[in-house]
């Protein structure tokens, strides 16, 4: 794998979890049961017109995008393993940027995927 691809992998793992981080963002902003009149066009309105919402969406279509050339340049069984990356950039990136907490067991959690992610890429 050479730098560009490898740069191309971390650049999708990177969007991918902006892209949770400002979907939680711009839902955290938006009261989908303001009342029980409230229509599911309204609701739906709120939502597309949230503009962390619409950037995280964003974020997960250029994601995608840079996913395609990734897959175009390695296995799959090569690539996939990456994305464990992102479940230890969210916890930290929800943590920093969404106040979230970070207990011992989320740590653990985390730790336990991504080792299996781990052993599951190197299974032959």
């Amino acid at each position: 794998m050479n730098i560009f691809t490898l740069a191309l992998v971390f650049c999708s793992v990177f969007l991918s979890v902006v892209a949770q981080i400002l979907l939680k963002h711009g839902m955290t902003r938006v009261n989908l049961y303001k009342s029980s009149s409230e229509t599911l066009f309204n609701m739906m309105i709120q939502i597309f017109t949230n503009i962390s919402v619409l950037a995280g969406l964003f974020a997960y279509v250029a994601s995608a995008g840079v996913w395609l050339v990734v897959l175009s340049k390695l296995d799959v069984s090569k690539a996939y393993p990456f994305v464990g990356l992102g479940f230890i950039l969210t916890m930290l990136f929800a943590y920093w940027f969404l106040g979230e907490s970070m207990t011992t067991y989320k740590v653990i959690g985390t730790l336990l995927i991504v080792s299996g992610i781990v052993f599951i890429s190197h299974s032959k």
